[in-house]
């Protein structure tokens, strides 16, 4: 039975049914009043293992996107990946009712054919969690299909690793020198590259970087919240601290400004106008990362590494991440 309580400016909703209790506040009494009778409905259906006749995947994903995306960290992936699938994929179109392994497996052969069984791995991982919801808590699925069909081979951890021609060419092309300030996004870029190299910290952390974080004195800036929920302190080389000092008379004007002036979307996309213009291949800004826990590995020990890389699992630090080159493993030998 549905309890309708007004609270504060809202009105919450609390429906009690079949050992499962649901509650929601909204604006307005009608909305609460018909989000109720839409629980009452489900969860009668899932207590008699009724799937919904008037339900497709596009409803279930939309549905996804509505309650569980929102205030998550990957949202903006999530959104951007399932709106592309409700728009683009027959996946989409097929009634709940009509789901089964076999359309799930039709899915991911086509999705091997657009891109690389990576993104595919991902897509899965999100497609899977969205119809474990709708079976857990929405009774619109009778099981998620997805445990029954196999998964794209896991590829090949990545190893690429710049040289210092390519880092050269980088830099150059970007206009960066150390001679001045850089003043064009281009060349920002170009330091954000350098600084990456140095730090190990991924894009996202550096584009969020403001000067409040940075402790120049101690030598580490501080990072309030990273891809793991965690925060971080991060160690600045002497080179790192100097290229964060070249910006200071472009952004270093208020604590609350980023350092390099740059957003995650413009650092890909100018990095990638960058190489672009060079004759590197196969390189992304995210390999600066291996690039730099390689070297720091010369340094550090595994421990001290995971702290600086903020790498939980060091499995993945030592499979992913760490890339040496055999002849610095020779000469660590004498």
């Amino acid at each position: 039975m549905a309890t309708i309580r007004k609270r504060g400016n809202g009105w919450r909703a609390e429906v009690y049914r079949n050992g499962r209790r649901r509650s929601k506040t909204f604006h307005t009494k009608a909305q609460a009043q018909s989000w109720a009778l839409q629980v009452e409905v489900e969860l009668d259906d899932l207590q008699m293992g009724r799937i919904p006749a008037d339900k497709s995947v596009r409803d279930l994903l939309q549905r996804y996107l509505r309650e569980v995306s929102p205030g998550k960290r990957g949202e903006r992936w999530e959104r951007l990946r399932l709106e592309a699938l409700c728009r683009d994929d027959p996946l989409a179109t097929v009634p709940l009712r009509e789901l089964s392994a076999q359309t799930i497996s039709s899915w991911r052969d086509r999705r091997l054919r657009q891109v690389s069984p990576a993104t595919v791995l991902r897509e899965w991982n999100l497609l899977s969690n969205a119809f474990n919801i709708g079976l857990r808590e929405w009774g619109w699925v009778a099981e998620n299909p997805m445990t029954r069909v196999r998964k794209p081979a896991t590829p090949a951890a990545r190893d690429r690793r710049l040289t210092q021609d390519e880092i050269d060419q980088l830099v150059m092309v970007s206009g960066y020198t150390d001679k001045k300030p850089p003043t064009t996004l281009t060349a920002r870029v170009g330091a954000t590259m350098l600084f990456a190299i140095e730090t190990a910290m991924r894009a996202g952390e550096i584009a969020s970087l403001t000067w409040a974080h940075v402790h120049a004195e101690r030598r580490y800036v501080h990072l309030p919240m990273t891809k793991n929920g965690k925060p971080r302190d991060v160690p600045l080389s002497r080179r790192a601290l100097d290229l964060i000092e070249r910006m200071k008379p472009l952004t270093g004007e208020h604590e609350s400004n980023i350092v390099f002036g740059l957003s995650p979307r413009q650092i890909d996309a100018l990095f990638r106008k960058i190489k672009k213009k060079t004759s590197i291949e196969d390189l992304h800004f995210h390999d600066t990362r291996r690039e730099a826990l390689s070297r720091l590995a010369m340094k550090f020990d595994v421990m001290d590494l995971a702290k600086i890389s903020g790498h939980r699992d060091l499995r993945i630090l030592q499979n992913v991440y760490y890339a040496p080159k055999v002849d610095d493993l020779v000469s660590r030998l004498d």
